[in-house]
């Protein structure tokens, strides 16, 4: 039995060492590998793999938002930096999930499980489940706001506390949490975390730029639609004029 597959992740050496791991596994067959969701969807059309690894955390479409756009469902396993996702539903044969870095004994786990599944014929509880899992994805962050954010660094995992967080600053691919003990990278686009954060409590001043409101000391009109914006700690942002219509709500408030 051979499986086609196909490597889902935004990051080169990510797929690279997925490619490396998957070589002695006989019944996987490696088609291709994308790097972001909009390269996913394409050859998953194109290529029709069997199986696909994907990564969670992508810039342009998270994998959850990939596996549902897809009309013909591949088998998946999900792969992610972060253990802060409700993935319990994955821990079945029905489908799998690998926390980053993982070796070849956890990988020979869930290619297991993976072909286990397609010799039981176990394909629409897989489907299921993976249906499941998103409804209640897209629930939880349609009704809740974040409280904390948990991160892994160097395989420890830091939770910060929302109201501990000063400012988010967009920094490439990652987002800058300045906290008034540290500061840390955190692989997210802006726009899902602005999705995720109370308003009541965020202000976003700027494309790259979301402050905590309970930190900020002053504003001053500038000219133009423009504000200054001085924090708690002195720290000085300028808003930019596309904000300037929730900068003037605040102000109202």
């Amino acid at each position: 039995m051979t499986l086609r597959c196909l490597i889902i992740d935004d990051e080169f050496l990510a797929r690279q060492r997925l490619r490396k791991l998957l070589e002695p596994f006989l019944s996987i067959l490696i088609v291709g590998d994308c790097k972001n969701g909009k390269d996913a969807l394409e050859k998953i059309q194109i290529k029709e793999p069997d199986l696909i690894f994907l990564d969670i955390q992508m810039p342009d479409m998270d994998g959850f938002t990939v596996y549902e756009k897809l009309q013909r469902k591949p088998y998946v396993i999900f792969t992610t930096a972060y253990d802060t996702y409700a993935l319990n539903a994955f821990e079945i044969n029905a489908v799998d999930y690998l926390l980053k870095p993982f070796d070849e004994e956890r990988l020979a786990i869930a290619v297991k499980r993976i072909l286990d599944i397609k010799r039981t014929k176990k394909a629409s509880l897989l489907e299921e489940k993976i249906k499941q899992l998103i409804e209640q994805n897209t629930e939880k962050e349609s009704t809740q706001f974040l409280n904390q954010i948990s991160l892994s660094t160097n395989g420890r995992e830091q939770v910060i506390r929302i109201d501990d967080i000063i400012y988010f600053k967009s920094d490439g691919n990652y987002i800058q949490i300045v906290t008034s003990e540290k500061s840390y990278l955190y692989r997210k686009t802006m726009s899902s975390l602005y999705d995720k954060l109370d308003l009541n409590q965020f202000l976003r001043i700027h494309r790259t730029l979301i402050l905590n409101k309970i930190y900020i000391k002053s504003c001053t009109y500038i000219n133009n639609n423009v504000y200054k914006f001085k924090l708690k700690n002195d720290i000085e942002f300028l808003s930019s004029r596309s904000f300037s219509s929730q900068v003037s709500e605040y102000l109202s408030n």
